[in-house]
């Protein structure tokens, strides 16, 4: 089969196609033939060495996909030959034709999404989530604020705060981009590119401001976010890409909370329930993934390059 693999660290040009062996389940595995897979930017910080925690090499990126049960190892129940899943994580990587996986990384994919919907799920959707739901415990009537609103996780935090009765206020960097915000429930989209685009926010929450801001690009805009905030707001750090100076008593007046978070600290309890959340969403059409851009997977090193530049636009998905 053909697979995408690292024999060093470094630029995206470090990833080449090749041959390798057909993979066969062990007791507890699954093999899933992989139809698309979810370009993510973990995935770029992994290929150039600076994520913490290195593979071993060589290696085969991706832990997002959607595809077909190929073949199933003994003490398999919770899947069956020729299921439709998306993948939440594998054992061997899913820039390939193949991928072994856990059973536990598998789910359903409903049948209103294509494959290429479903390599769009895992990261995007359960960080949103989990953002959204488990560290800033947004509720009903929420005032949210998504900051970088028009990627993967933005728009799945867009579709959610629309979905549980909340106001939202998105932002992009393009006009296509803002448009798909706007198409995906937000009630006000502003233009990051902007100088004093926050300072709209007093005025559209009626000087409220922000319960919630979910924040992709902290080294940026961390600062401006903290004078928005409302009373007892809650600001999550979803990525960041350096330092930054802040002024805490934008914290302190507000009684507000700044929190990080990686998918990877969830429990498996939290998991379970993001998950189940996820799947009703889907099955009910209130959570619908948006692929922007497909790529032959021998493309991945150009994809690379493209997840990484400003003005995202939904999910880039890899064909093999």
């Amino acid at each position: 089969m053909k697979a995408i693999r690292v024999r060093e660290f470094g630029p995206p040009e470090v990833m080449r196609i090749e041959d390798v062996p057909p993979l066969h389940p062990g007791p507890g595995q699954v093999v899933v033939r992989v139809k698309a897979v979810g370009v993510n930017p973990v995935d770029t910080y992994i290929r150039s060495g600076i994520y913490a925690k290195k593979p071993s090499l060589p290696w085969t990126p991706g832990s997002d996909a959607g595809g077909v049960v190929e073949s199933v190892g003994e003490g398999v129940t919770g899947v069956s030959m020729g299921a439709r899943v998306y993948t939440s994580g594998s054992i061997t990587g899913t820039y390939a034709e193949q991928a072994l996986c856990e059973e536990y990384q598998l789910h359903p994919l409903v049948e209103k999404l294509s494959f290429e919907q479903g390599a769009a799920i895992n990261l995007p959707y359960a960080t949103a989530y989990r953002a959204l739901f488990q560290r800033a415990e947004a509720v009903s009537g929420n005032w949210v604020l998504v900051h970088g609103a028009t990627g993967g996780v933005g728009v799945a935090a867009i579709q959610m705060a629309h979905a549980a009765g909340m106001r939202v206020i998105g932002t992009g960097g393009t006009e296509k981009g803002r448009s798909l915000v706007k198409e995906q429930g937000a009630d006000h989209v502003l233009n990051h590119h902007e100088p004093d685009y926050l300072d709209q926010v007093q005025r559209l929450t009626g000087d409220h401001g922000v319960d919630v801001i979910l924040e992709m690009l902290a080294n940026v805009n961390l600062d401006r976010d903290l004078k928005v905030l409302a009373m007892s707001g809650r600001l999550v750090i979803i990525g960041s890409r350096g330092r930054i100076e802040i002024a805490p008593r934008d914290i302190m007046s507000r009684d507000a909370m700044v929190v990080g978070m990686l998918l990877t600290n969830a429990t498996k309890q939290e998991m379970a329930a993001i998950y189940t959340a996820l799947h009703a969403g889907f099955g009910n059409g209130s959570l619908n993934p948006i692929v922007g851009k497909q790529m032959p997977l021998a493309e991945a090193p150009l994809a690379h390059h493209e997840v990484m530049k400003p003005g995202a636009y939904g999910k880039i998905v890899l064909n093999p």
